[in-house]
């Protein structure tokens, strides 16, 4: 037998290593549209871990406007933006987009990205090279999506900008730093709802901070655009935050249903990040097609329906809130549809996984590195489909694999 060349016997090695300690990521196949229930291992189970807040992804309009676009546009872009791959759907969708940021980012403009990963890298990385090497501070929540860490990391190692972490429940104590600060470019880096434990930034405070301290704050609202504000139009909105220093983005492969992502600032800074945001440039445009369904999810998110799909998604919110109550795990206190129970370690982790997939649901172990060390947890997650029946039988399903669990540790 030929002996394994070194590269993939490291491989091989650490990946074990992982599985010891119970950190390898199972990969595995839903047979069926994102929907609340799914089809895995041909079993069915009731899904309480997508991101699909406002169950779009599978409603019957949007799957008829992206058959419409495909009929339009055909299936691909043909070149990145910049060369011939930006359709007239993508423009009319970043008017809208921007439109809907237009009353929080004076002459609001929007960019439409492939994924919420390419934003991130695109915005941060972009706007740092305003600055002359060396000149620019990043400030990032500890807590940041990895999307956001990777783009802080990589605008540090292109412009040398200087980054520092901050827990962004003190921001206090990010007042604090700034004081010491005499770089010319600064930039504060944030989600809106943090995606691991659903809490909300303190962005007015981030904000004030930014004013008066001539930064630049960029908010991921991730997971909070659709599902926040009377009109979904996200955290802005729903905080009442009006400043030309916000840079919003927003992804559309949430609670909009479809796919992609955007930047909204300023027009000047749009326009910056059109020219020098590498992995804008350097991408192929998404499919039209895809665009041309968003305008029809945007619709429906601004609508009645809307309105009502959000109303009903706080409902179970407040009923989770209300009659979830643990004897041991950890339950946190969120506003949003990320509802986490913090188990503590990866076995503890996986067993209740394991008992919840043997009982019909879908709600995987979420582990470090996603969440820091001994804070696994399951990630339960609502959508506008499911009804006060689906997550009342959620919680007494909850309960007893609770106390199945802490016999099992006896």
């Amino acid at each position: 037998m030929t002996k394994l060349f070194n590269a993939l016997s490291m491989a091989e090695t650490q990946i074990a290593e992982l599985d010891l300690q119970l950190l390898k990521r199972q990969l595995r196949t839903n047979h069926l549209a994102c929907d609340t229930r799914t089809s895995v291992d041909n079993r069915e189970l009731k899904a309480f871990c997508s991101n699909d807040y406002l169950g779009l992804a599978n409603h019957p309009a949007l799957i008829e406007a992206l058959a419409e676009g495909a009929k339009r546009y055909g299936v691909g872009s043909g070149a990145s933006h910049l060369i011939s791959g930006h359709s007239i759907a993508h423009e009319l969708l970043e008017k809208k987009l921007a439109s809907f940021q237009s009353r929080h980012i004076p002459q609001a403009r929007a960019l439409f990205l492939s994924t919420g990963y390419l934003a991130n890298l695109t915005a941060i990385t972009g706007l740092v090279r305003l600055a002359s090497s060396g000149q620019a501070s990043i400030y990032s929540a500890k807590l940041n999506h990895a999307s956001l860490i990777d783009g802080v990391r990589l605008a540090g190692a292109q412009n040398k900008a200087s980054v520092t972490l901050f827990d962004h429940t003190q921001p206090d104590t990010l007042r604090e730093l700034f004081k010491s600060d005499q770089k010319p470019f600064k930039l504060i880096v944030t989600d809106g709802v943090f995606s691991m434990d659903g809490d909300l930034a303190p962005v007015k405070a981030l904000l004030q901070i930014a004013e008066e301290f001539d930064a630049l704050l960029l908010v991921d609202d991730a997971h909070g655009f659709g599902v926040l504000g009377k009109q979904g139009h996200g955290i802005l909105e729903q905080e009442n935050l009006v400043s030309e220093r916000i840079v919003y983005i927003g992804t559309l492969g949430k609670a909009a249903g479809v796919s992609g992502a955007f930047i909204c600032a300023h027009d000047s800074f749009i326009e910056w990040l059109i020219q020098k945001g590498r992995p804008y440039i350097y991408s192929t445009a998404s499919p039209p097609a895809i665009a041309y369904a968003l305008l029809t999810s945007l619709e429906i998110i601004a609508s009645e329906e809307g309105q009502q799909r959000r109303a009903h998604l706080n409902q179970l919110i407040e009923v989770w809130q209300k009659e979830m109550i643990f004897s041991s795990w950890q339950k946190c206190s969120s506003s949003t549809p990320i509802q986490p129970v913090i188990l503590g370690s990866n076995a503890n982790a996986l067993l209740a996984a394991k008992l919840l997939d043997h009982a019909g649901y879908w709600i995987p172990a979420i582990r470090p590195p996603t969440v820091p060390k001994e804070s696994a947890r399951l990630r339960v997650t609502f959508s506008a489909n499911h009804s006060l029946d689906d997550l009342r039988q959620l919680i007494v399903q909850l309960k007893q694999i609770e106390q199945e669990t802490m016999v099992q540790a006896l």
